[in-house]
């Protein structure tokens, strides 16, 4: 089993846009996850509804949302055209855009159970020794939260490396440009004898994600075994 110009096109691809969703998404993650987990306010759970609402939404629905929204004549997308010169639609960064409100729910709810688990106490120390808010977090919670700040990174990126429905109707399937990996196999089964690529394909992806995951099980364990 060997994989062609095609093929390798679609992995490199799926990589760029997982690595670029994850990236891009686990800043408000994080701050999304702390302010669900220790602030109180109005509207806290319409936030955490919004927040949550790519999970239960059919993954096409979301896609038809961000075409509307980001399409070249969609408000946001023609704003972003007009000022920046950025297209989404159709391209692979919006792609990763897709990828990453997808995957956005499963990294703020690893990141807030995290949060949870810090006992509060530990940070009102810090406070009471006359730390900053943001000091608290970055010398108190930050530290303890990492294994689950990586698992909620873990997560997402495996979330965005099979990403489909929303992908596929927000940028198409392009290849070269919008053409993933389950986009590339769902091309692949499309046509007959294309049983191989797609085949070759979900290997790849199964290696990717499994070595993801273990990649993320070895580093928390070091970062248990540091504290």
């Amino acid at each position: 089993m060997t994989l062609g110009p095609a093929e390798w096109d679609a992995v490199l691809l799926s990589l760029k846009v997982s690595l670029w969703a994850t990236a891009l998404s686990l800043p408000p993650a994080l701050w999304v996850a702390h302010l669900l987990a220790r602030r109180r306010f109005v509207g806290k759970m319409l936030l955490n509804g919004v927040v949550h609402l790519p999970l239960v939404l059919p993954p096409v629905v979301t896609g038809y949302i961000l075409l509307i929204l980001f399409g070249a004549q969609g408000p946001l997308g023609r704003v972003l055209n007009d000022l920046f010169g950025v297209t989404l639609a159709f391209r692979w960064t919006g792609a990763a855009l897709a990828a990453g409100i997808m995957g956005f729910p499963l990294m703020v709810r690893a990141i807030r159970l995290a949060i949870e688990a810090v006992d509060p106490r530990l940070e009102d120390a810090a406070r009471t020794l006359g730390a900053g808010s943001l000091q608290v977090f970055a010398t108190v919670t930050l530290p303890l939260i990492l294994p689950g700040v990586l698992a909620g990174a873990v997560l997402g990126f495996a979330k965005a490396m099979g990403e489909f429905g929303a992908t596929i109707t927000f940028v198409s399937n392009i290849p070269g440009e919008t053409r993933t990996i389950p986009s590339a196999i769902y091309a692949f089964l499309q046509v007959p004898g294309g049983e191989g690529g797609a085949v070759a394909l979900v290997v790849v992806s199964v290696i990717v994600s499994f070595g993801a995951l273990i990649a993320s099980e070895a580093l928390a364990a070091r970062m248990r075994g540091a504290r």
